[in-house]
């Protein structure tokens, strides 16, 4: 159960993906991960949320403007925290090394734009995208 709630901080979410053991292949898991994460009400997407941890920032190539990049990130997080009273979250997966600053540099101006139940909508596709990548990478370490 600990593993599942390291990739989802939902108890619910972990017991729905827990109780259809086994699978019999990825997809599978993965689908039920999907729909567990649908279903997901608000509170406990809050909760969720309250277990995420602030993502390290992403690191810059090294260049003009990494400073004021850098710089830039940490007050858009800090705004976002503040707007919204929660972490910000994003799903980085296939994207390469050098795009995640921009990446999140953009979402996270995007999604300040977004009245609080549109990011919330938004907010809960992100949490759901991590907790599946995440169980996908935990996946392909087991047996």
């Amino acid at each position: 159960m600990a593993a599942l709630l390291a990739c989802c901080g939902s108890r619910r979410w972990a017991e729905r993906v827990a109780a259809h053991r086994p699978y019999p292949d990825p997809g599978s898991l993965l689908a039920a991960c999907d729909e567990a994460s649908y279903d997901l009400t608000p509170t406990e997407v809050a909760g969720a949320l309250a277990r995420e941890s602030a993502a390290p920032l992403p690191t810059a190539a090294r260049g003009p403007g990494t400073r004021a990049a850098a710089t830039a990130l940490r007050a858009a997080h800090a705004e976002y925290e503040r707007r919204f009273r929660h972490v910000f979250t994003l799903c980085l997966d296939g994207y390469r090394d050098e795009e995640l600053l921009d990446r999140t540099l953009y979402a996270l101006r995007t999604r300040l734009g977004n009245a609080p139940d549109q990011e919330r909508s938004v907010t809960a596709d992100e949490l759901r995208r991590l907790a599946r990548g995440r169980l996908a990478r935990l996946a392909a370490t087991c047996p």
